[in-house]
């Protein structure tokens, strides 16, 4: 089997129940929650209608511009999926189209993560699967490898290994890695409870706003008058 040009097995993937709890925590709670340390970059954006991805990551790795080894891994995917795709980061030529994420539908894929372009961006919005991606091309890609599958990849210093979790939702892209996933929900969960909690002191008009003062006096900041 040539480096470069493979399909591994993904081996173990992050508990599936833990998945559907992370679907309605907010990806800035568990991105809080990893102390703001990682990130899918902000060039990649969500390119559907609406709604939050999360699931299991099957990689791919790819040449810039090329999907043989896409159509190989949308195949493999097992439902709830989401399919990451390293190519470089590189938008001359689309990696994913209307017939690619109808195929994704059908298998029931949870989301398709491109680092790289799509194209038919009209039909994607008006779609409902996850997909975020670089940017948007009419350019078609090509289709002769090489490429790998079930390898670890990196997306702008967010390295994602196969079965970790992938997160997105309007505000981006998140992995949250499979062993750590349990300890990362239970902070995130807290969190979010607490910001429920904020919220509701801001509408009620209680909040607490003592600290920013508490914060400007621990820094030094001078007063005047």
């Amino acid at each position: 089997m040539s480096v470069g040009f493979r399909i591994l097995p993904r081996g173990a993937c992050v508990d599936a129940a833990l998945v559907a709890r992370f679907a309605a925590i907010p990806v800035a709670n568990v991105s809080d929650c990893m102390a703001r340390m990682t990130a899918g970059g902000a060039r990649l954006r969500p390119m559907h209608g609406g709604g939050v991805m999360a699931g299991p990551a099957l990689t791919v790795k790819t040449r810039p511009g090329d999907n043989l080894m896409v159509h190989k891994a949308l195949g493999l995917a097992a439902p709830g999926d989401v399919v990451v795709v390293d190519a470089g980061g590189d938008l001359s030529n689309a990696i994913i189209g209307e017939l690619m994420v109808a195929f994704a539908v059908q298998r029931r894929v949870g989301g398709i993560v491109i680092n790289g372009a799509i194209r038919d961006a009209a039909a994607l919005r008006a779609g409902s699967l996850p997909v975020y991606a670089a940017g948007v091309t009419h350019r078609g890609p090509y289709k002769d490898g090489p490429g790998e599958i079930n390898v670890p990849v990196a997306i702008d210093g967010m390295v994602i290994a196969p079965g970790d979790l992938m997160l997105g939702d309007e505000d981006g892209l998140l992995c949250v890695p499979r062993g750590e996933a349990a300890a990362v929900y239970a902070a995130a969960a807290a969190k979010h409870a607490a910001e429920e909690v904020q919220m509701a002191a801001i509408q009620a008009g209680t909040s607490d706003r003592d600290w920013i003062d508490a914060a400007l006096r621990r820094l030094g900041c001078a007063t005047e008058g």
